[in-house]
């Protein structure tokens, strides 16, 4: 299975180019990449909660899926554990519209009979990637007042897999 590149080489917004073509079927990209965020609500999805934790972002880049997924994976675990099941609601508030693009280029002896290089390089769809603006909400915890100090735990471990600097903030809910 081939290796993930690193997340630097995605992080930068930019404007996805459009391949413009005179034909019709060669103008847009054709797959779309399996998306790895598995849930985006979790816990008692129901229930009101009077204090809401808002993870925004400090600066505008972009957030691949996989990172978006293992965030919430480990915040959830936390809270089901500590925090039960129905005393919280865990959101996932970005979704990962942009789609990235590669172009794999050959490499080692009698390449340059393989590779087309860089001239009208397109590339092959190989993940998404959620495009956040500064101090949009990525994650929101709903919850009651006992449990702010553990929600704000699983805050942090969010804040550990996604690549901008987050500021936690706690409101009341209106």
């Amino acid at each position: 299975m081939a290796r993930l590149r690193k997340a630097v080489s995605y992080r930068r917004i930019e404007r996805p180019y459009t391949r413009v073509s005179k034909y019709r079927e060669k103008g847009y990209i054709r797959a779309n990449p399996h998306r790895k965020i598995v849930r985006y609500v979790m816990g008692a999805a129901s229930k009101k909660f009077p204090y809401v934790l808002e993870l925004r972002s400090k600066s505008e880049l972009q957030i691949r899926d996989n990172s978006i997924e293992a965030a919430r994976q480990s915040s959830n675990r936390l809270l089901e554990k500590v925090v039960g099941p129905s005393n919280y609601i865990l959101r996932i508030r970005v979704f990962p519209h942009h789609i990235l693009r590669e172009n794999p280029l050959a490499a080692g002896a009698g390449a340059d009979r393989f590779s087309t290089g860089m001239a009208h390089s397109f590339g092959k769809p190989i993940g998404s990637a959620a495009q956040i603006r500064k101090g949009q909400v990525i994650a929101e915890i709903h919850t009651v007042k006992e449990h702010i100090g553990n929600c704000r735990t699983a805050m942090k471990r969010i804040t550990n897999k996604i690549p901008p600097g987050c500021s936690i903030v706690v409101r009341e809910n209106i």
